[in-house]
């Protein structure tokens, strides 16, 4: 019973995933007369309710696991090393789980209202989640790579459901660049295993730790190889630059809630295996140091990827295309963190909490674009939300709220995101790499506030067609609850910043 409940919160979900699979395939569909070919036509609003609860479910499993402990769980120590699972992971579940229930809510109300009404979203969403919960627990280099895949092949569908060119131009773009990076890990894991005979990462990181000692046949050359191989790779899913080329068109080209769950769930997960492989795998003294590490490299692919994003994001005319820039520069301020972890005891806290408040600010900034458009009447442009304040104030003032927290204004989640990350920097004795990611965060403040210009100052240009929101409960619940938790991470962010203490890796010594 340990074991099961120990794995419940990735269990449930992908039970949850059949069951839905099953009712997606055999309900009757309220369109079946004129749409046969597609059972689960018109059926948005009971699959995204179905696909929320499950994840809802696992996010109280997580819950509970946290609560009881998974260190007072005996026997649960038998799924290592490919499954690890301790509180790292549990607390990761929960906010993949709680991210993916935000991105169901949304399509719920987003697919129907805009002829999308693909009933294989909710499936694939449940699939991709349920990937990207056992990646966050990989703790071998087969389990990782399988449930990379498993996340990835997942979010590649959701990309290209859209019947467009664009979207899919978009699927490809990300199919061929993400199976390209997947390659390099491939051939990054077969190099550990033929240095080091391990696949698992504890094994590898004992391995490379004997390099220098007597005896030690470990070979130094494709340890560096694969370790350049790997972070190329990851880097890829987190979309940091010069890795960042699929993003933009990907998150302009898929349904807007693919975009929030590909912003959210793919990008946590891919930073939680980063911090685990780094960490567990690569942790050893001489590569996690300034002088011959990777915290080097990682630095300066931090500040490229905050300064670039920032500098390109100012320039869009699309709001979502500008969303998507915001995300890898954001990228780029959790990457400060994981450098941070070199030599700050709260590194690692300070990207768990990072990616937590970034979680419900993003989802609720996408939420809030989808809300702000019906169709034929969509928010795409900056000029598309000129004058919506006055027209519909509660429209935009969701819109700001999650808006000023993606810019790290107080009281919202993201000022304390922002400020532990800097503040673990600061400790690091990183003094310059936190300068420059405050004055990256100054510069990204000038793209959220022009949203907040148009909104309330600007009028309508003369015959356009302004944004009309849409008029969805599903939708509307999301933005609801994403506001409560951004507020309320933001007013007593205490208890999550001490979740996310508790919740670092921490390397068994042999």
């Amino acid at each position: 019973m340990n074991l099961w409940f120990g794995l419940s919160p990735i269990l449930s979900v992908g039970i949850g995933t059949l069951l839905l699979m099953l009712a997606e395939a055999f309900g009757k569909s309220p369109e079946a007369s004129t749409n046969p070919a597609d059972a689960g036509s018109g059926r948005s609003g009971e699959l995204a309710l179905g696909a929320a609860v499950v994840l809802l479910v696992g996010t109280a499993f997580s819950i509970g696991v946290w609560m009881v402990g998974p260190e007072n769980l005996e026997g649960l120590e038998v799924t290592r090393p490919y499954l690890v699972m301790d509180r790292f992971t549990v607390f990761f579940c929960f906010v993949l789980t709680l991210g993916g229930a935000f991105a169901a809510l949304l399509a719920g109300g987003y697919l129907p209202e805009h002829g999308i009404d693909r009933s294989e979203f909710f499936p694939l969403l449940l699939l991709s989640t349920v990937g990207a919960m056992t990646l966050v627990a990989a703790g071998d280099l087969l389990s990782l790579f399988v449930a990379l895949e498993t996340m990835s092949l997942g979010v590649y569908c959701m990309v290209g459901l859209r019947r467009s060119p664009r979207a899919a131009e978009a699927a490809l773009k990300y199919f061929l660049l993400g199976s390209f990076a997947a390659a390099l890990m491939l051939f990054g894991a077969a190099l550990l295993y033929g240095a080091t005979g391990r696949t698992d990462l504890e094994g590898i990181g004992q391995a490379i730790k004997t390099i220098g000692q007597p005896g030690s046949v470990v070979p130094v050359a494709p340890i560096l190889i694969a370790l350049v191989l790997t972070l190329v790779g990851l880097l890829f899913k987190v979309s940091a630059v010069p890795f960042h080329m699929w993003t933009p068109d990907a998150y302009e080209g898929a349904p807007t809630p693919a975009t929030s769950f590909m912003a959210v769930a793919v990008k946590a997960a891919a930073f939680a295996i980063l911090l685990r492989v780094l960490i567990v795998a690569f942790g050893d003294e001489r590569l996690m140091n300034w002088g011959t590490g990777w915290p080097p490299a990682l630095a300066l692919m931090a500040v490229l990827t905050m300064t670039v994003a920032n500098l390109v994001a100012g320039r869009q005319t699309s709001v979502k295309r500008m969303l998507a820039y915001s995300s890898i520069a954001h990228a780029g301020y959790a990457l400060v963190g994981v450098v941070a972890t070199m030599r700050s005891a709260d590194g690692q806290a300070s990207v768990l909490f990072y990616l937590l408040t970034y979680t419900v600010s993003t989802v609720g900034a996408f939420g809030a674009l989808i809300y702000c458009g019906s169709r034929g009447a969509e928010a795409t442009s900056y000029e598309d939300l000129a004058g919506l304040a006055k027209r519909h104030p509660a429209a935009a003032l969701a819109f700001s709220v999650f808006l000023l927290s993606l810019a790290g204004l107080p009281p919202t989640a993201g000022f304390f995101g922002k400020l532990y990350v800097f503040r673990a920097a600061f400790d690091a004795e990183l003094y310059l790499l936190a300068v420059l990611g405050l004055l990256n965060s100054l510069l990204g403040a000038y793209y959220y506030l022009r949203v907040m210009v148009f909104m309330y100052m600007r009028e309508p240009a003369p015959g356009a067609q302004p944004a009309v929101p849409m008029k969805s409960a599903f939708v509307t619940s999301a933005l609801v609850l994403a506001a409560v938790l951004v507020f309320a991470l933001g007013i007593a962010p205490g208890w999550s910043l001490d979740m996310a203490a508790a919740a670092k890796i921490v390397v068994s010594v042999r």
